[in-house]
């Protein structure tokens, strides 16, 4: 297994079992502005998280193409509507913002 892998199937078990790892996550969120553009359950001017899990569910790469996503940004994927780069955003957090959305952003 890679240690990516496994890294990000830790990250989504250990925000299943403790809630407190799920909130700093969202705070996370919060603080990079994600919330600015997407919602959990709803979309406002990107995708709602929730809808990003359920497009990638059952990819075993998926929590690296989101990281990826959010360090490059993108367009046509979810419509015209470009998402900026995040590329000051370090790998780490980047792919601990993927894992939380992964697990439903919870």
């Amino acid at each position: 297994m890679h240690w990516k892998s496994w890294l990000g199937g830790a990250a989504m078990v250990a925000t299943a079992m403790w809630p407190g790892i799920a909130s700093a996550n969202q705070a996370l969120a919060q603080k990079n502005a994600c919330l600015a553009c997407h919602a959990v359950d709803k979309k406002l001017v990107g995708p709602a998280f929730q809808e990003i899990a359920k497009k990638y569910a059952g990819q075993t790469d998926a929590q690296t193409q989101i990281t990826k996503s959010i360090k490059a940004g993108g367009s046509g994927k979810w419509g015209p509507i470009p998402m900026p780069a995040q590329a000051a955003l370090s790998e780490a957090d980047a792919s601990t913002l993927a894992a939380w959305i992964l697990a439903g952003s919870k």
